[in-house]
């Protein structure tokens, strides 16, 4: 438990360390917030939706938190690159703990990020329903968080250089989003759309957050939250399997 505790404080650290990197790692949501939310604004609204800021501001928090969680494995090549790795992968240790520090730490960063940006929504004008859910909320962020940081560590397990981590997962993480229901109601989607996003983890994720935050379910928030399980304790499984493979 002290290795994981260890590799944990060791990836808060190195967050609270770079503020450009916590200022610039806002830029995105803010831009989603500013141009979707008040651009398709009023389009929504005569539509019968309501207001779109409420309907958005969910998927924009975990937007931030899928980039932040899917790119920490970056962190795990620089560390192949530099050695830094192999001395950890040789203390007496195993690199199940090794791997669930750095994959909690991640998530947790990925979650203080989802946390700063929810600050954000509530300045351009997003208001929760029920503050007493907000724990529950909190719970879907940091579910969401663990799954897309194992999946990270998965594929850089895989991999040795950034570049490749990159192209790969640009590929992946933008589809995921944008497929995810973030951005439109799934009840009004075409079909193939609605089918993609059943099997869209992150669909689950950002349909149990409006759950908590706006009452609004397509799935129902049981579903949300036994997927998510499902889902974050199989990548973790399968990371972890990737991880105990890498070479030393």
């Amino acid at each position: 438990m002290s290795t994981i505790y260890m590799l944990w404080l060791r990836q808060l650290k190195k967050y609270f360390r770079s503020k450009s990197r916590i200022i610039g790692s806002l830029g995105q949501p803010t831009l989603f917030l500013i141009v979707f939310g008040f651009g398709f604004g009023s389009i929504y609204q005569k539509a019968g939706e309501g207001n779109y800021i409420q309907f958005l501001a969910p998927g924009i928090i975990l937007m931030s938190v899928l980039f932040t969680a899917v790119f920490s494995g970056i962190d795990l090549i620089w560390d192949k690159q530099f050695g830094i790795l192999k001395e950890t992968l040789v203390a007496p240790v195993s690199r199940l703990q090794i791997m669930l520090g750095r994959t909690v730490g991640g998530a947790t960063v990925a979650t203080i990020q989802g946390i700063i940006v929810f600050f954000l929504t509530l300045i351009v004008g997003f208001k929760p329903q029920n503050i007493t859910l907000l724990p529950v909320a909190l719970v879907f962020v940091f579910l969401v968080a663990l799954l897309f940081t194992a999946l990270g560590t998965a594929i850089a397990s895989l991999l040795e250089d950034m570049q490749g981590f990159q192209l790969i997962m640009n590929f992946l993480v933008m589809p995921i989003f944008f497929l995810s229901g973030a951005l439109f109601p799934l009840k009004d989607a075409p079909s193939f759309i609605v089918v993609v996003a059943k099997f869209n983890p992150l669909s689950y994720g950002i349909d149990g957050l409006r759950a908590t935050l706006i009452s609004q379910t397509h799935f129902g928030i049981i579903g949300d939250f036994s997927i998510l399980i499902i889902v974050t304790l199989a990548l973790l499984i399968i990371g972890s399997y990737l991880f105990e493979r890498i070479q030393a």
